[in-house]
C-alpha cells in the first residue's frame, strides 16, 4: 500500500480518547485541548506604551523641537493622571497611556533638563501605542479544541487568565519487543545476540508524545507467548506497539498472533525502510507492529505511529498531523531508484544543501544521529546533484 494511502487509512480508523480531565495550566504541557478556549478579556486590556519614553499630545510636538514640562512619571502597573496640554509624562514600557495623550516619543528622541523635556521629533497620533484588544479581543477563540499544548499555547492561555484547561486524558500505550536474540544493555551478549535498542528509541518517542507506557519487555519467539502478551497488553490500553516479528519468516509470530487474538487491517507498506508495518486491533486496543531493524522501526514510528497517536489524543487538524517539509537542494547523487517511497537520512551542509549518509541500510542507527532529517523520495525517483528534494527535519518529527 502506498505511504499516503496507508496513513490515511490509519487516521480514518482512529478513535480519539473520550475521557476529559481538568488540569492546572502549569501542568498541561503536551496535552490536547478537549474544548475550545475563549478569551474573557481584551489583550492588552488598555492602551499602553511599547517603549520607554514620553507620553505626549502629538499636536504639542508638531514643530519637531517642542519643549514640554514633565508633569508625572508612570511606571508599568500604575495609572497616571490626565495629561494637560503643554506637558509630557515620563512613561515606561507596558504602562497605561494617560487620558489626553495620543502618542509616545521614545526616550532616544528626547532630551531632559530638570523637569523640562525637549522632544526632537514630530510624532504621529498613535505612535508607539499598543491599542486595547490589539492582540486578543474579548469573546474570541484563542485555542480551538484539538490543539496540542506547547509552551506558546500555555503562555497564551495564561495571558487571558486561564488557570485551568480541559484536556483529554493521556493515551495508554503498551509496548513489547520480540526476538530470542534480544538482550538488555548491561547484560553479557551471547553469540548471535544483539542489544535491544528499539526499546529505548520507542519508549523515548512515546514519552515525547506524553503517553502513559506499559512496557512488557522482551517476548520470546513463540506464537503462544506472543498471543499471551497481546491479550494482556490489550487490557486497559488504547494502543499496542510491537517491534520485530512482523515479517514472513518461520520465527515471525506477530501476524498470526494478531489474527488469532484480533484482526489485522493492513500489512506491508510501499516504504523503504519499513515495509513490514502491520496495523490492526486486539480487543479494544489498536495494534501497530513495527519492523525489528532499528532504522526501520524509528522511521515508521515517525511517519505512521506519531500522527496516529496524535489523532488518538484528539488532534483533529490535518495540518497539525503533517510535519513541515522544505524544498532543498541535493548535493549528492542517488542513481538507483526504488519502486517504494524511500526516506533517506540526510543533513544540511554549510552551503544550504543536503548531504546523504553513506550507508542507508535499515540497520545503521548511526545515520539517525548523524542526520538532520529525512528526504522523502517518491517511488521510481533517482536523484542527481542539484535536484530539489523534499526534506523533513527530525525537529518536526520527534
Amino acid at each position: 500500500m502506498p505511504v499516503r494511502e496507508a496513513l490515511d487509512f490509519m487516521l480514518a480508523a482512529a478513535r480519539p480518547v473520550a475521557e476529559v480531565e481538568t488540569l492546572s495550566t502549569l501542568a498541561a504541557n503536551g496535552r490536547v485541548l478537549a474544548q475550545a478556549q475563549v478569551s474573557g478579556m481584551n489583550v492588552p486590556t488598555h492602551d499602553n506604551t511599547q517603549m520607554d519614553g514620553y507620553a505626549v499630545r502629538a499636536a504639542d510636538c508638531a514643530s519637531g523641537a517642542a519643549t514640554l514640562t514633565v508633569s508625572q512619571r508612570i511606571p508599568a502597573g500604575h495609572v497616571g493622571q490626565p495629561l494637560l496640554p503643554g506637558t509630557a509624562a515620563r512613561i515606561f514600557t507596558g504602562a497605561l497611556i494617560p487620558e489626553g495623550a495620543d502618542a509616545v516619543v521614545m526616550q532616544e528622541q528626547c532630551e531632559l533638563a530638570g523637569t523640562v523635556v525637549t522632544v526632537k521629533h514630530a510624532p504621529k497620533p498613535g505612535e508607539w501605542i499598543r491599542r486595547a484588544g490589539e492582540d486578543i479581543t474579548s469573546g474570541s477563540v484563542i485555542l480551538p479544541a484539538g490543539t496540542r499544548l506547547r509552551s506558546q499555547e500555555l503562555g497564551l492561555a495564561a495571558s487571558v487568565g486561564l488557570a485551568e484547561l480541559p484536556v483529554r486524558r493521556k493515551l495508554r500505550v503498551a509496548v513489547f519487543f520480540t526476538g530470542d536474540e534480544l538482550a538488555m544493555p548491561g547484560e553479557p551478549l551471547a553469540p548471535g545476540a544483539i542489544y535491544n535498542s528499539n526499546r529505548f528509541t520507542i519508549r523515548a518517542l512515546l514519552e515525547n508524545l506524553g503517553c502513559e507506557i506499559s512496557d512488557f519487555g522482551i517476548v520470546p519467539d513463540s506464537l503462544d507467548a506472543t498471543r499471551s502478551v497481546l491479550r494482556e497488553a490489550a487490557e486497559g490500553n488504547d494502543l499496542i506497539i510491537t517491534s520485530g516479528g512482523v515479517s514472513v519468516g518461520e520465527e515471525d509470530h506477530i501476524k498470526p498472533a494478531v489474527e488469532a487474538e484480533g484482526k489485522l487491517n493492513m500489512w506491508q507498506i510501499a516504504v523503504k525502510p519499513g515495509k513490514p508495518l502491520a496495523f490492526g486491533e486486539v480487543k479494544d486496543a489498536f495494534f501497530l507492529g513495527l519492523p525489528g531493524n532499528p532504522v526501520s522501526s524509528f522511521v515508521t514510528f515517525l511517519l505512521f505511529v506519531r500522527p496516529f497517536i496524535l489523532r488518538l489524543q484528539g488532534v483533529g487538524d490535518p495540518a497539525a498531523l503533517a510535519p513541515k517539509a522544505y524544498q532543498l537542494r541535493a548535493d549528492f547523487n542517488w542513481p538507483k531508484a526504488d519502486r517504494r517511497n524511500e526516506f533517506l537520512r540526510a543533513r544540511l551542509n554549510q552551503q544550504g544543501g543536503l548531504e546523504l549518509f553513506s550507508n542507508q541500510s535499515s540497520g545503521v542507527l548511526t545515520s539517525t544521529v548523524w542526520g538532520d532529517g529525512l528526504i522523502d523520495n517518491p517511488p521510481g525517483q533517482a536523484i542527481q546533484a542539484g535536484d530539489v528534494v523534499r526534506f523533513i527535519p527530525f525537529s518536526e518529527l520527534v
